[in-house]
């Protein structure tokens, strides 16, 4: 069956994108045209029969964000990137015969434009801009009354903006500007994105799980390797991350130069889970590339939930800019990490508990400690026991209570592994002192 993508946005971005699943017999563009984005509201009711939602300009996604949320429905965004900000730029100024340093930029989030700003040292540009994420007007006029006052206050000699409607306004008034244009690129990614989450749906009764992957200090390999960070260590990381996910069955992506997103279920996420104290892509990764690498994944029950806690182990990753590691953040926002590191426990201790305190017999304590073990030390469920016993999960509650009363292990969160139900307890062994209270 086709995955039918809406997409809206005006008649020469939809053709564009028309162009770029031409011969993927999996995809269909759905394509919802119109001449002004507060035209949105209106198509999105009319694509109910859609799998996923497209969206070609920010604005238009302003203009439905609060829809997409109440109903929940799968919506990607091309991105108005460091790429696509650069590549403006520079048609800028060559319709120019003097480089542009004075001027006013409209966009969906001002601070990625600032960054880089930063990094380019434009210190002579004086910049303006107009962000419009948390505009919950949308008001065309008033983006457009933006760039028009610093216009006519002299304090700018061009305009970009990401909006058509405000480039074709200002071009009624005279005043220099132009449309941001889409890469063929961000077309490209925004579609397999699509159709990635499309993909997922049909799993919407178990678990999901994203992952970003980056090179720590990218930036600063790139200064010190020049083109050899593009040609040696990108390719091979590119490599490995495709193999990755042919044997977990997931979707990659590249969203940037750097950065790549994955998108899994249950033969994933049990990959991981199997692989707690030697994850073998992390350890493949050092081994080849030489470079320190951030792996953070979120589960979740929507893709968006589980991105947004890949995020999250993305940034507890980051937070030693020098080594490799991977972290796990679940639904309920609790971290499990590093993952691949082996982490110490007493057995000998582990064992006296089992059997003094739990009152295990010889064979459960010693599979306990082996489970431990095997799990890297991480929190688990009575559902984690039950699998690893083979045991009904009566049988494992039993094994859990007695591990409570005799204050082997305790509760550290919660996990909601299905869309119905009520979420299960993790627990984790319990430190010396708190066995002894």
């Amino acid at each position: 069956m086709k995955t039918k993508i809406a997409v809206f946005g005006r008649k020469e971005v939809v053709d564009q994108c028309h162009s770029s699943v031409l011969g993927q017999v999996d995809l269909e563009i759905v394509p919802f045209i119109y001449t002004h984005v507060n035209e949105t509201p209106k198509l999105i009711e009319k694509a109910f029969i859609c799998d996923v939602y497209l969206f070609t300009e920010a604005i238009s996604y302003a203009f439905v964000k609060k829809i997409i949320n109440k109903k929940r429905l799968p919506a990607v965004q091309i991105p108005c990137d460091d790429y696509m900000f650069l590549t403006s730029l520079f048609l800028a100024n060559n319709e120019r015969e003097k480089p542009i340093k004075r001027l006013s930029i409209d966009l969906w989030n001002k601070h990625r434009i600032h960054e880089v700003l930063t990094k380019l040292n434009t210190s002579n540009y004086e910049v303006y801009t107009s962000d419009y994420r948390n505009n919950e007007d949308n008001n065309i006029d008033q983006i457009t009354a933006f760039h028009k006052q610093l216009w006519e206050k002299g304090k700018i000699d061009h305009v970009l903006t990401s909006i058509k409607e405000v480039d074709l306004m200002l071009k009624d008034a005279n005043i220099p500007s132009i449309c941001m244009e889409i890469p063929k690129v961000n077309i490209e990614r925004a579609i397999q994105k699509c159709k990635s989450i499309a993909t997922l749906k049909k799993y919407n009764h178990t678990q999901m799980i994203a992952g970003y992957v980056c090179v720590k200090g990218f930036e600063l390999l790139n200064r010190e390797k020049g083109e050899i960070t593009y040609e040696m260590i990108l390719p091979k990381l590119d490599q490995l991350l495709e193999e990755f996910t042919f044997q977990t069955e997931a979707a990659l992506i590249q969203t940037k130069a750097n950065q790549y997103v994955l998108f899994g279920t249950q033969k994933m996420i049990h990959y991981i889970t199997d692989h707690y104290r030697n994850f073998p892509l992390l350890t493949e990764i050092e081994r080849s590339l030489q470079v320190p690498i951030s792996i953070g994944f979120g589960l979740g029950m929507t893709v968006k939930q589980a991105e947004n806690n890949a995020k999250l182990a993305l940034d507890r990753c980051n937070q030693e800019p020098y080594r490799h590691n991977c972290f796990l953040v679940n639904e309920q926002g609790d971290s499990f990490g590093p993952i691949g590191v082996k982490k110490h426990f007493d057995a000998a201790r582990l064992y006296q508990a089992l059997i003094h305190k739990a009152r295990l017999n010889n064979e459960l304590s010693y599979n306990f400690i082996n489970f431990i073990s095997s799990r890297n030390n991480e929190p688990f469920s009575s559902n984690d026991i039950a699998l690893y016993y083979r045991v009904t999960k009566r049988s494992a509650e039993r094994t859990i209570n007695k591990l409570l009363n005799g204050k082997v292990i305790k509760v550290v969160g919660e996990e909601k592994p299905y869309l119905k139900g009520r979420p299960r307890k993790l627990f984790q062994i319990a430190t010396e002192k708190e066995k002894a209270r």
